[in-house]
């Protein structure tokens, strides 16, 4: 992702995109983070920067995985999307991240399907945190306090529901990373909640 021409921190955000991914949770998030300020880049998982989501949208990452230290992002962040999200698992070098990241107390993003990940390897027991429906019974199983709320923040653990929920995502990484008020012009930057007519 070009980087913003006002950078708000040098704080670093890596989106973690797989073939297969669901991409308006990557994008919109991405989007929401560079009107803050924020560097993100598209981490490709997988042997090449062109990378494919579940709706045959195919954009270029800025990095491949291989190439990149991930323990040196302020904040890592994982797009649902099947198969994106079994790709994502099925990633070593991503699993060991998330293993490291979450017993360091360093922040995790994940939404849609992606929360499965964590939880399957048992990092998210007892822990407040929400995912895609069709996900919801795997957080359960894992000894996840489950939360049908559109995202839910449990200290620097960030989870989210969908699609339609990725903005919300990206506010709330915002919020996270600069404070409310950064969240807030952003907010009202892009017109959010606004409804036609009004």
């Amino acid at each position: 992702m070009p980087t913003p021409d006002a950078l708000a921190t040098d704080q670093t955000v890596a989106v973690l995109v797989a073939p297969g991914l669901e991409e308006v949770e990557a994008l919109a998030v991405v989007d929401v983070l560079y009107r803050a300020g924020v560097r993100t880049d598209l981490v490709a998982v997988g042997g090449s920067l062109e990378v494919t989501s579940s709706h045959r949208v195919t954009f270029l990452a800025d990095v491949l995985l291989e190439d990149v230290d991930l323990a040196a992002y302020d904040l890592v962040m994982l797009p649902g999307g099947i198969p994106g999200t079994p790709n994502l698992r099925a990633s070593q070098a991503v699993t060991r991240e998330l293993r490291r990241r979450l017993e360091a107390g360093e922040p995790l993003a994940a939404i849609c399907a992606a929360p499965s990940v964590p939880a399957e390897l048992g990092l998210l027991r007892g822990r407040r945190a929400t995912a895609n429906p069709g996900f919801m019974h795997v957080l359960a199983e894992q000894g996840v306090e489950v939360s049908e709320e559109g995202v839910v923040v449990d200290g620097n653990l960030i989870t989210s529901r969908g699609m339609a929920t990725a903005t919300d995502l990206g506010l709330a990484l915002v919020e996270h990373l600069l404070g409310a008020a950064a969240a807030e012009r952003v907010r009202t930057a892009i017109v959010y909640g606004s409804r036609q007519g009004q």
